[in-house]
């Protein structure tokens, strides 16, 4: 029997994510600033199908718990998986690799994936990631440094996803007030 995906999200400072996942083998499928329903439309079509609900995502309020508290590394020890080509697939794996706290350009992010001149390929990668911050596309800026685009939430978003990876830290009010919420679907 397949089991419907599980939706939770957590009131952060960068706004509401959305976290859906396998619950059969814990790996996110869906991920981003934007409502459960909203993901759930971006999942992989043999996982869409198996429909969604609400849900407790412990293993997920861990992670999510400690990267608000500074642990940027933390987002990395989730399984994700989405559909994608070779390339993109190996761009999301690179952007994995980038620590806490860093960015790389679409350049750079091209060369690190094998493809050197295939930055707006690259680009396209971190437009299409639909497991955000999971995959990290927010650490990936211009070439001359400034943050290009970001469509979970805008630039403000990313600089302050940035910022607090570059901390390390969210303050306390902000970290003790994430939380994951309850809410049914429409």
């Amino acid at each position: 029997m397949t089991h419907p995906l599980v939706a939770t999200e957590y009131d952060t400072p960068f706004g509401d994510l959305a976290v859906l996942m396998s619950p059969a083998d814990a790996v996110v499928r869906a991920a981003g600033f934007h409502p459960a329903a909203d993901m759930a439309l971006r999942v992989a079509p043999a996982f869409g199908a198996r429909g969604w609900e609400f849900g407790e995502s412990p293993q997920i309020d861990a992670v999510i718990e400690a990267w608000l508290g500074g642990d940027g590394d933390a987002l990395r020890t989730v399984a994700v998986e989405q559909d994608g080509g070779p390339f993109f697939q190996e761009v999301w794996e690179t952007m994995r690799a980038i620590p806490s706290g860093e960015t790389l350009s679409y350049q750079e992010l091209a060369e690190a994936a094998g493809r050197p001149r295939a930055m707006r390929a690259a680009g396209t990668a971190c437009a299409r990631n639909n497991i955000a911050p999971f995959i990290p596309c927010h650490r990936v800026v211009k070439s001359d440094g400034t943050l290009g685009g970001y469509g979970y939430g805008g630039l403000e978003t990313k600089a302050a996803m940035l910022a607090l990876e570059k901390r390390g830290r969210v303050p306390a009010a902000d970290a003790a007030a994430a939380h994951s919420v309850a809410k049914a679907p429409l």
